[in-house]
C-alpha cells in the first residue's frame, strides 16, 4: 500500500494532511489531488454529497433487506465513504439521471508498473469493456471494482442485465453486497472491520473509510433547500462574482482582490499574485452588504451567532459563513472558511495554486458555522 497525501492550506497558515489509501486487490483507489477541477454542483444532498448519489446510497441500503436479508447495520454514510475515499464522490465527473457517470471513472492500469500501488499484473478478465485496456486491468467506477469483481455481483445488482460499475446505482447497488457480504453485521465492529479490509485489504484504508462514515454520520442531512434572504443573496452574488480569480496568501479586502503577504506554508509569496485568499473572500463578499469582519478566519468564527459543529449541516442557512479546523471547539485553531450557500455546497477559496470556486462542505475538520446576517 502507498498512501499518497493531499495538503489544502488555511488563510490560518495551519496545514490539513489527508491520508487516501491505495488499494492492491479486490479495488483500487485512483484519489488524486483535483483542486483545480470544479466540483459537480448537486440539487441537494447530504454533508455536501450530491443528491443523486445519495439516492443511490439509500437504495441500495433498502435492497439489501431483499438481496441480502442477513445483513445488518449497512448504513449510506458507509456507502458514502468508500466512494469518497475511491473517486471523491465522482468529483469531476457527471451523473445522468439515470445515474451514468461520464466521463468514465477508470484507475491506474494494473500492469504490475507500480502506478496506483500496484506491483503484482492484473491480467485482463473483461475484454476492455469496462477499462478499455485488453491485456491487463484497472478499477473502474466510482467504488473501483475490478471489472472481475463487479461482474460476479452484476446479475444480482442488475437481473435484466446491462450492469454498469460507472452507473452510481449499480456500483453502490455492488458496493452493498460486497460490504453485505453473506449476512454480515456490521453493527459488531469485528464484522465492519472485516467487510472494508476485504474491500481493501489495508488497515489504514479501513481507518479512513471509518473516518469518512463518523463525518458524514456527524454531519447528516444538509436539510431542505430555503431560499437566501435578499441580504444573503447579496453576499452569495459577490462571492460568486469572483469565481475563477487566483488564490493569494493574504490577498483580497473590503474592496476586493489584491496583492497579498508573504508566505504560505507551501511557499506561495502572495505579493505575486493578485486575489483572495478564503478570509479575504469572507471581507469582501459581506462588506458588499456593509458587514465589517475580521481578517483572520478564525476571528470571524466569532463574529455573529456561533452554529456548533455538532448541529451539522441542516443547521445552516445560505449567507452563513462554514469553518473548518482540527477541534470543533478550539476557534483559534480554525484554518479556513467557506460561504455556505445550501444543498451542502459552499463558495471558497481553498488554497495556494486554485482559485475562487463552489464546492462541497468538507466533511473533514468541519468545525461549525456562524451567522452574521438577521
Amino acid at each position: 500500500m502507498i498512501p499518497k497525501r493531499l495538503r489544502r492550506l488555511g488563510c490560518s497558515g495551519l496545514s490539513l494532511l489527508l491520508l487516501f489509501a491505495v488499494s492492491v486487490i479486490g479495488v483500487v483507489t485512483i484519489f488524486e489531488d483535483q483542486s483545480s477541477a470544479p466540483a459537480p454542483t448537486p440539487v441537494g444532498g447530504s454533508a455536501g454529497i450530491p443528491q443523486r448519489m445519495m439516492d443511490a446510497y439509500n437504495r441500495a441500503v433498502t435492497a439489501m433487506s431483499t438481496l441480502s436479508p442477513n445483513c445488518r447495520g449497512l448504513d449510506w454514510a458507509l456507502l458514502a465513504a468508500i466512494a469518497q475515499v475511491e473517486s471523491t464522490q465522482a468529483q469531476g465527473h457527471q451523473i445522468a439521471g439515470d445515474g451514468l457517470i461520464t466521463p468514465p471513472i477508470i484507475g491506474p492500469i494494473l500492469n504490475g508498473s507500480g502506478a496506483g500501488g500496484n506491483t503484482t499484473p492484473v491480467l485482463d478478465t473483461d475484454g476492455g469493456k469496462w477499462d478499455g485496456n485488453t491485456v491487463y486491468d484497472a478499477a473502474v467506477g466510482p467504488m473501483q471494482f475490478l471489472p472481475s469483481t463487479f461482474t460476479g455481483m452484476s446479475a444480482k445488482v442488475r437481473p435484466e442485465g446491462g450492469a454498469n460499475p460507472n452507473n452510481i446505482d449499480d456500483a453502490a447497488m455492488a458496493a452493498a453486497l460486497y460490504l453485505c457480504g453473506n449476512g454480515r453485521d456490521l453493527n459488531d465492529q469485528s464484522q465492519l472491520f472485516a467487510a472494508i479490509y476485504q474491500y481493501n485489504a489495508s488497515t489504514a484504508y479501513v481507518n479512513e473509510v471509518l473516518d469518512w462514515r463518523r463525518q458524514f454520520s456527524a454531519l447528516g442531512s444538509s436539510g431542505p433547500n430555503v431560499p437566501a434572504s435578499q441580504k444573503a443573496q447579496k453576499v452569495i452574488d459577490a462571492a460568486k462574482s469572483q469565481f475563477g480569480v487566483p488564490y493569494s496568501w493574504g490577498g483580497g479586502d473590503a474592496n476586493g482582490k489584491s496583492t497579498g503577504v508573504c508566505c504560505s506554508k507551501g511557499g506561495q509569496d502572495g505579493r505575486t499574485v493578485v486575489g483572495f485568499d478564503c478570509s479575504g473572500l469572507m471581507v469582501y463578499a459581506f462588506a458588499q452588504v456593509g458587514i465589517n469582519l475580521p481578517r483572520l478566519a478564525s476571528d470571524q468564527a466569532g463574529a455573529g451567532t456561533r452554529i456548533p459543529a455538532s448541529a451539522g449541516l441542516a443547521a445552516l442557512q445560505p449567507g452563513d459563513m462554514v469553518f473548518f479546523g482540527p477541534s470543533p471547539t478550539n476557534d483559534p485553531a480554525i484554518y479556513h472558511v467557506g460561504l455556505y450557500i445550501g444543498g451542502g455546497q459552499m463558495i471558497a477559496a481553498p488554497k495556494p495554486g486554485s482559485v475562487v470556486r463552489q464546492e462541497a462542505v468538507w466533511s473533514y475538520d468541519y468545525a461549525g458555522g456562524a451567522r452574521v446576517l438577521s
